[in-house]
C-alpha cells in the first residue's frame, strides 16, 4: 500500500473516499459491506476468545477442584478414621477385657462363690443395672444352670463398671450354651411384660453369637435389630473356650443413632461417611437411603462384589490396609473418596462426596458466563443494527459533506475497531485482561463492546486470583507443618556420645520422622551421678496436636524423675496430669527404665508400649516378652506395675517405637520383630550406633521405595559396668 495526499491507497480509508466520491450509493454498499465484513470478523474473534475462556476455565476449575478434594478428603479420613478407630477399638477392647476376665473365673470355677443376679425389674428402667435372663425352657431350678449363673455373676460388676465407662455403649452381656445371660443396661422394662413377668431370650439362637462361635474370635456382626427394642446396631463379640469347649460368649453392642453422635460424621449435604467390615457390608452410614446405606446384615450386599467395579476395587484395596484418595465410578455416577482401614478392628471407614455437588460452582460460574456473553453480544447486534441504519440515512442528507469528512470519518470509523481485533485476538493463556482504553472510549456501541470485553475480562482474572490464593495458603500450610517436623526433632537429644566422660554405659538413639508431624520419641538423662533414666515413647495420631502432647509429655516425665520418683510413681502423675484438659482423648505408650550405673540393676514400667528386646554378653539378642501395663491418658487415677532388671558389663538393651515393625514394603507385609531381632543378630558384638545403624539399613531394604507412613524411633544402651577408680586398671 501506498500513501497519496496522507491517504492510504487501498485501505478502508481510501475505499471511503472513494465510494463517496462516485455515488452515494455505491458509498452506502461499500461501507455496508465493510462494516459487515468487520464485524462478522470480530464476532468470530469474541467466539473465540470466549471459547478460549471457557475452556481455560473449566481446565482450571477441575485441576483446582480435584486437588482440594484429595487435600481436605485426604486429612479429613485421618481425623474419621482416628475417631472411628478409636470409638469400635475401645468397644473392642472393652469386650475382650471383660472375656480375659471371664476365661479366668470359668477356668477356675472353684475359687468364686455363687452370685447369682437378679433379673430384670421395670423400676430400674433408665438406669445402669445388672440383670439375668434365660432361654425359654431354662430355670434356675437346674443345679447345673444355676451354678453357671452363679458363677458368671462374679463378672457383673466389672460389666457394670465398663458400662458405665463407655456411654456410646448400649449394652454389655456375657451369655452361657446352657441358655443363660447376664447383661447389662439401661432398658430393664423392655425385658419383662405388662404383668411383670421376665421374657425369655433364645440366647443360643442370637447372630452374634452364633458368629461368634463359628469364627473361635473376637467378631463385629452385620447391622442387626436387637431383640427387645427393634432398634439397629452392630455388635463386637469374643467366644470362650475352656479345653476346647464353648463356655461362654462376651458382647457389646452400639445402636446405629449412638454411633452417629460418637463418630464424626458430616453434616454438609452431599458427603456421606461410612463403615464396612471385612465382609464388605455397610455396618454404619450417614446416609439413610443410596447405595452406601447400612442395612441388616441378612440384607447386606458385599460391595466387593465384581458388579460393583471399581468400587469394589478401592474398597478392597482399603480393607487390605492401603490409605487411598481419589475419583471412583460406582453405578453409573462418579465420587471423590478417601477410604483408611481401622487396624484396630481391621474394619474400613470410607468418606464420599458426590462429584455432581462439587462441580456446581463450576457449573454456575459457566452459566453466568454465558448469560455475561450473551448480553454482550445482543448488546453488540443492536447496536451494530442502530449503528447501519444511521449511518444509511445520515448519509443520504449529507453526501456533499461526506466527501469533505470521508478521510475523518473511515478513520473515526475503523481505528478503534482494528485495534480492539488485534487485542481481542492477542488473549490467550495467562494473557486474559481485556483494559479499556482511551482509543475504545467512543461515547456508541464500540465502547458497549469494549466494556463488556473488560468486565468479562475482569471477572476471570478474579476467579483465576481467587484459586490462586487458595494454592498459596496450601502451600504455607504446607510450609508450617514442615517447621513444626524441624522444631520436633531439634527437642530431642542428638549428641552422641551423650556422656562422653562416663565410661560405665555406651547409647546411642535415632529418630527417622515420617513426612507429618507424629509423635514418637525418645529421651535419656542422668537423674545423679548414679542413676541414668531411658525413655521410649510414641503418642496416639499425627500432626501438630501429636507433637505437642508428645513436648508435654517429655517435659512431665523428666520432671517427676529428676524430683526423685520412681518409673511407676512418675507414669502415674503424668497419667493425671495428661489428662486434665485432654479433650481431644490422645494417649501415649511409654517404656521407662531408670538404670543404676553402679551395678546394672534396674527398675522399667511399660505403659502398652513395644517388647524391648535384650542381649546378654556374648549372647544373641533376645525379645522380652511381658504383661502391659496400659496406656498413659487413658484412665485417671491407673496404677502401673514395674518390674526390676539386672545388667552385667557387656549386656544390651535395644528399644523402639511401632514404627521399625509395622514398617511395610510393597507387597503390605510388615517388617515385624522377628525380622528385627534377625537384623540385630547378623553381627551383635557391634557398636550401639552400628546396631541401630544396621536396623534402619534393615529396615530401608525392606521397605525399599514404599513410602514411610510413621516415625522410626530406636535407642540402643551398652551396660560396660561400674566406673574404676583413677589409677586403677
Amino acid at each position: 500500500m501506498k500513501k497519496f495526499l496522507n491517504i492510504i491507497v487501498g485501505g478502508i480509508q481510501s475505499k471511503i473516499f472513494n465510494l463517496v466520491m462516485v455515488t452515494a450509493l455505491m458509498i452506502v454498499a461499500s461501507y455496508a459491506g465493510v462494516t459487515w465484513y468487520q464485524t462478522r470478523s470480530l464476532s468470530r474473534l469474541v467466539k473465540e476468545t470466549n471459547e478460549k475462556q471457557q475452556a481455560s476455565i473449566d481446565e482450571i476449575s477441575s485441576e483446582s477442584m480435584m486437588n482440594l478434594m484429595e487435600d481436605s478428603l485426604g486429612r479429613n479420613i485421618e481425623l474419621e478414621s482416628y475417631i472411628a478407630d478409636d470409638a469400635l477399638g475401645g468397644l473392642q477392647s472393652n469386650v475382650l477385657m471383660v472375656g480375659e476376665y471371664a476365661e479366668v473365673l470359668l477356668a477356675h470355677p472353684a475359687r468364686y462363690p455363687s452370685r447369682i443376679p437378679a433379673g430384670p425389674s421395670a423400676e430400674n428402667d433408665g438406669k445402669p443395672a445388672v440383670q439375668l435372663l434365660l432361654s425359654e425352657g431354662v430355670s434356675l431350678d437346674d443345679p447345673d444352670v444355676a451354678a453357671k449363673a452363679g458363677l458368671l455373676g462374679n463378672i457383673s460388676e466389672m460389666m457394670l463398671s465398663v458400662y458405665n465407662n463407655s456411654p456410646e455403649m448400649n449394652s454389655c452381656y456375657i451369655a452361657a450354651p446352657e441358655g443363660i445371660i447376664i447383661a447389662v443396661d439401661e432398658h430393664s422394662a423392655q425385658k419383662v411384660d405388662e404383668n411383670g413377668n421376665v421374657r425369655s431370650f433364645p440366647v443360643t439362637e442370637r447372630p452374634w453369637y452364633i458368629a461368634a462361635e463359628k469364627a473361635g474370635h473376637v467378631v463385629f456382626t452385620g447391622v442387626e435389630r436387637d431383640y427387645f427394642s427393634g432398634r439397629v446396631g452392630i455388635i463386637c463379640a469374643v467366644p470362650i473356650y475352656i479345653n476346647g469347649e464353648l463356655e461362654a460368649v462376651v458382647g457389646a453392642d452400639l445402636f446405629l443413632d449412638s454411633m452417629t453422635e460418637a463418630f464424626s460424621v458430616p453434616e454438609n449435604e452431599g458427603t456421606i461417611l461410612c463403615i464396612i467390615n471385612e465382609r464388605g457390608q455397610v455396618i454404619f452410614s450417614s446416609e439413610e437411603e443410596g447405595l452406601f446405606r447400612a442395612t441388616p446384615a441378612d440384607q447386606a450386599r458385599d460391595l466387593r462384589s465384581r458388579w460393583y467395579g471399581e468400587l469394589a476395587e478401592f474398597i478392597q484395596n482399603v480393607l487390605d490396609g492401603s490409605r487411598d484418595v481419589g475419583l471412583v465410578k460406582a453405578s453409573g455416577k462418579e465420587y471423590y473418596m478417601a477410604g483408611a482401614r481401622l487396624e484396630s478392628v481391621g474394619l474400613a471407614i470410607i468418606s464420599v462426596v458426590d462429584k455432581e455437588l462439587t462441580e456446581q460452582p463450576a457449573v454456575m460460574m459457566n452459566e453466568r458466563l454465558n448469560e455475561i456473553q450473551n448480553e454482550a453480544s445482543l448488546a453488540y447486534n443492536e447496536s451494530i443494527y442502530r449503528s447501519r441504519t444511521t449511518i444509511l440515512l445520515l448519509l443520504s442528507g449529507i453526501f456533499i459533506l461526506t466527501i469533505v469528512n470521508a478521510r475523518w470519518l473511515g478513520r473515526w470509523i475503523v481505528r478503534p475497531l482494528e485495534k480492539m481485533t488485534k487485542r481481542v485476538g492477542s488473549l490467550s493463556g495467562d494473557n486474559l485482561q481485556f483494559t479499556m482504553e482511551d482509543t475504545f472510549r467512543t461515547g456508541d456501541e464500540i465502547e458497549v463492546l469494549a466494556q463488556s470485553f473488560a468486565n468479562l475480562s475482569e471477572k476471570t482474572m478474579h476467579y483465576i486470583d481467587e484459586v490462586q490464593r487458595a494454592t498459596a495458603e496450601k502451600e504455607r500450610i504446607g510450609s508450617e507443618l514442615r517447621m513444626a517436623k524441624d522444631i520436633q526433632a531439634s527437642q530431642l537429644p542428638n549428641k552422641f556420645p551423650p556422656y562422653p566422660e562416663r565410661s560405665e554405659f555406651s547409647l546411642y538413639a535415632s529418630m527417622d520422622p515420617a513426612k507429618e508431624v507424629g509423635g514418637d520419641f525418645y529421651d535419656f538423662f542422668l537423674i545423679d551421678d548414679d542413676h541414668l533414666a531411658l525413655v521410649m515413647a510414641d503418642v496416639s495420631g499425627k500432626g501438630i496436636p501429636a507433637s505437642l502432647f508428645m513436648m508435654v509429655s517429655r517435659i512431665l516425665i523428666k520432671t517427676h524423675l529428676t524430683d526423685g520418683e520412681d518409673p511407676a510413681t512418675t507414669l502415674m502423675r503424668v497419667n493425671n496430669q495428661l489428662l486434665e484438659g485432654n479433650g481431644a482423648e490422645m494417649f501415649v505408650t511409654v517404656w521407662l527404665a531408670v538404670v543404676n550405673l553402679v551395678d546394672g540393676t534396674g527398675v522399667a514400667v511399660n505403659a502398652g508400649h513395644e517388647h524391648p528386646v535384650i542381649r546378654r554378653a556374648g549372647g544373641p539378642y533376645e525379645l522380652l516378652e511381658y504383661k502391659h501395663s496400659p496406656a498413659v491418658a487413658t484412665m485417671e487415677d491407673m496404677i502401673y506395675k514395674s518390674h526390676t532388671f539386672e545388667l552385667h558389663p557387656g549386656d544390651s538393651l535395644f528399644v523402639y517405637t511401632d514404627g521399625v515393625p509395622e514398617a511395610v514394603n510393597a507387597a503390605k507385609e510388615q517388617f515385624g520383630t522377628a525380622r528385627l531381632v534377625e537384623a540385630l543378630n547378623t553381627d551383635p558384638d557391634r557398636d550401639v550406633q552400628s546396631t541401630v545403624e544396621a536396623v534402619t539399613e534393615a529396615i530401608s531394604v525392606f521397605v525399599q521405595d514404599e513410602e514411610q507412613f510413621d516415625d522410626i524411633t530406636m535407642l540402643c544402651f551398652e551396660y560396660n559396668g561400674p566406673s574404676k577408680p583413677e589409677g586403677q586398671a
